[in-house]
């Protein structure tokens, strides 16, 4: 594609092989987008009335959804970056009158979107969440996902004569519920090595060492296209828990939740205050290990970061693959919004001799808490 940077499009069933040069011939852009919670990716080819993905590939079946599987992976200096690892999920052909312009376009999810396919009505009697995650996850590791399935910080075992834990829906919706349960999330990360994934639910912890900085407005060292900042008054919020008390079960004791997470601090020195309080009264009668394990997930989860920055880049440029779920520095932006923020999303454009990537951050607070951040 460029220099110093490779392409590598894996297709196939089962474990995807290297395309075939009529794949990569026709190939015209790559887009893969890294959320949150779960990542998509859409591959489009130019192709004739004598193609052979119009005449032999396509009649075959080579891009037939939930089947196909696709890897992409990106190398850049030599390190490769597996970008996504999942299955086609639908496949668009649009002809032309035109010469050289139609085209055929595949979209797909990551591995997580073949958990979410099939209804499974299954019990659970004397599991906690950690043990139902890893019943679910075990027989995914037949298409290479590891399940890493943190614990829940406090445990709740029902007594099986009493109630039993069952699941009624899909296996990702599950996880997700075990997840919203205990102020987890729950993804799917492809690597990171071809064909592997990682399984994550637990806490949502950003990695710590932050990625090199995005600089704006810096004449030279500028290595971004744009960016915009942008700073919601009312996007944090105080929830209410009322629980009874434990000594005559009839007196409702509202607790506050402050609006924070643990494991995702403020990265500036004035946090923004919430402005809306949200009762909930859903756990009013319920078990105490209950009430204090949705407490704590409150707080694992924290609420919305008030600052959200949206901006692009162009990988050779920057020198390095950005990638979501960690941190990155931003400097150039004046005291107010220079700093540290969490990746929550990023988007790859790739086409020949051109790799982009549009990018989500977010963070609470204005003025750095860090006098300096990674170059």
């Amino acid at each position: 594609m460029l220099q110093g940077i490779h392409l590598t499009l894996m297709i196939g069933p089962g474990l995807p092989v290297p395309a075939p040069k009529a794949v990569l011939d026709a190939l015209q852009s790559v887009q893969v987008t890294s959320g949150k919670d779960k990542s998509g990716f859409q591959i489009s080819f130019a192709i004739s009335k004598s193609s052979t993905l119009l005449r032999t590939l396509l009649p075959a079946g080579y891009f037939d959804p939930i089947t196909t599987r696709v890897i992409i992976v990106v190398t850049l200096g030599g390190f490769p970056n597996v970008l996504m690892d999942g299955v086609v999920t639908h496949q668009e052909l649009t002809p032309s009158s035109e010469p050289g312009q139609s085209t055929l376009t595949i979209t797909g999810e990551d591995l997580s979107v073949l958990m979410d396919i099939v209804e499974v009505k299954m019990p659970f009697p004397q599991m906690d969440d950690t043990v139902q995650a890893y019943a679910v996850l075990a027989p995914y590791a037949a298409l290479g996902i590891v399940p890493l399935v943190i614990p829940s910080f406090i445990p709740e075992i029902k007594i099986a004569t009493k109630k039993i834990d069952s699941q009624t829906g899909t296996h990702r919706q599950h996880l997700k519920k075990l997840a919203r349960a205990n102020g987890f999330v729950f993804y799917v990360e492809p690597g990171p090595l071809p064909g592997q994934s990682i399984a994550y639910l637990g806490p949502d912890i950003r990695i710590p060492v932050p990625q090199p900085a995005l600089s704006i407005n810096m004449d030279a060292a500028t290595n971004v296209e744009s960016m915009s900042f942008s700073l919601d008054g009312l996007a944090k919020e105080t929830m209410v828990v009322t629980v009874y008390d434990p000594v005559t079960g009839k007196i409702p004791i509202p607790l506050p939740i402050p609006s924070i997470s643990i494991f995702q601090p403020p990265l500036g020195a004035r946090p923004t205050p919430p402005a809306k309080i949200t009762f909930s009264s859903d756990q009013a009668g319920e078990s105490v290990d209950h009430t204090l394990k949705t407490v704590l997930g409150r707080l694992l989860k924290g609420s919305a970061n008030a600052i959200t920055v949206s901006g692009s880049l162009d990988v050779l440029r920057y020198g390095h693959v950005l990638r979501s779920k960690a941190l990155v520095g931003v400097r150039g932006a004046g005291i107010a919004y220079d700093g540290l923020y969490y990746v929550d999303s990023v988007t790859h454009n790739l086409k020949r001799g051109e790799f982009k990537q549009n990018f989500q951050l977010s963070r609470d607070g204005l003025i750095s808490l860090t006098p300096k951040v990674p170059v």
